[in-house]
């Protein structure tokens, strides 16, 4: 049977009794060679494992054009400059409170770092199967972590992606424990990033009012995990998508994309295009942001589409300790809350938030819901 749509997936999913879904996720896992396997090897049809399933909690568009587009803040001169520091910083609160989402220029990373660190994506993705395969583990506890789907054989659909995910910080790991084909960059792109990262918790402090060190003091940019994805080209792009509906889990993601495209954010029930732009980083809330902020700010949904062109890569920046031992409590800072403004969140770990996340998955209800008070 031949699916021309997604809205035709459910019922030719549900009339193949036969269909054997497990038996399919486990052949592919045991490839080792993740999506661009696939691909490498000619597919021109979307294994079943793949379809997405129409999304009934978003409204169908009703076709009307959405002439709005994410923030776009300039960081240059923001520390000498005590009126511009302000004016950006109303800016970084409006974006958080209403998008969640917003984009930085003028950030101190060389254009020349970010296209070093796209091009060694590429190069580790462009590598033979069999040299990839030391990395492929489902072990999160794994300095290195090269999979597709962290979430296979939870998940109702798999996205067409591979992921590696490395933890930079706190505890770097020694150059010989990455891979050769993006090690240099890798480590490179990471100290710029931890010094953005300090920058936009100061940013998002005073944009909720607080000290400037507030987040930073209580360690929100402690741990920086680098996620870095590769996206092949995809022979039926609406059969499938390349991430499907979530929210980020840390506190806050920086993100480079290519000049490729098809992220989007979910706001006013429409899905917004985030339009690459050259030079440029996306910002966005995690859940655990809109946690400690008492929903202040917005963890939003986004996703990203599958496309005909590709690969397309990207490089995610979660700013998080993810699954590391930590007894560090988070919960709504106290500063502000008030009698008119209790707690919506009980207290958490970002461990346990983290292993709640990851037992979930992507594609179900959002993981923070389950921590309301």
């Amino acid at each position: 049977m031949v699916v021309n749509s997604p809205a035709e997936v459910e019922s030719a999913t549900s009339s193949e009794h036969n269909y054997d879904r497990i038996t399919e996720l486990k052949a592919f896992d045991e490839t080792k060679a993740g999506v661009k396997g696939l691909v490498d090897a000619g597919i021109t049809k979307v294994p079943r494992m793949f379809y997405s399933f129409p999304d009934k909690s978003v409204k169908e568009s009703d076709n009307r054009e959405v002439e709005t587009s994410i923030p776009v803040v300039a960081l240059d001169d923001i520390d000498g400059d005590p009126i511009r520091r302000k004016k950006v910083v109303e800016i970084v609160r409006e974006a958080s409170e209403k998008w969640g989402f917003f984009q930085v220029v003028n950030h101190s990373i060389p254009v020349e770092v970010l296209d070093e660190m796209l091009d060694g994506v590429r190069k580790f993705y462009d590598q033979h199967a069999e040299v990839k395969k030391q990395w492929y583990t489902r072990d999160g506890s794994e300095t290195v972590v090269y999979n597709s789907n962290f979430d296979l054989f939870s998940a109702p659909s798999a996205n067409w992606r591979d992921t590696t995910y490395v933890n930079m910080a706190p505890r770097p790991p020694n150059a010989d424990e990455l891979p050769e084909a993006c090690r240099d960059i890798l480590i490179k792109y990471s100290e710029y990033i931890k010094k953005l990262g300090g920058c936009l918790f100061e940013l998002l402090s005073e944009a909720l009012g607080l000290d400037p060190n507030h987040l930073n003091d209580i360690g929100c940019s402690e741990g920086l995990a680098v996620l870095y994805h590769c996206y092949p080209a995809c022979p039926e792009p609406e059969l499938t998508l390349g991430a499907t509906k979530h929210a980020d889990y840390d506190f806050m993601t920086v993100l480079l994309q290519d000049h490729i495209g098809g992220l989007q954010i979910l706001y006013d029930d429409q899905w917004i295009d985030v339009p690459p732009v050259p030079g440029a980083l996306v910002v966005n809330v995690g859940d655990l942001l809109q946690l400690i902020s008492n929903d202040k700010f917005k963890s939003s949904q986004h996703k990203v589409l599958a496309n005909h062109a590709g690969p397309r890569v990207s490089v995610a920046c979660f700013f998080t300790t993810g699954l590391a031992p930590s007894s560090k409590i988070y919960g709504p800072i106290k500063e502000l809350l008030s009698e008119d403004n209790p707690p919506k969140y009980r207290e958490t770990t970002v461990r346990d938030y983290s292993l709640h996340y990851n037992a979930k998955g992507l594609g179900t209800t959002p993981a923070l819901l389950d921590f309301r008070l």
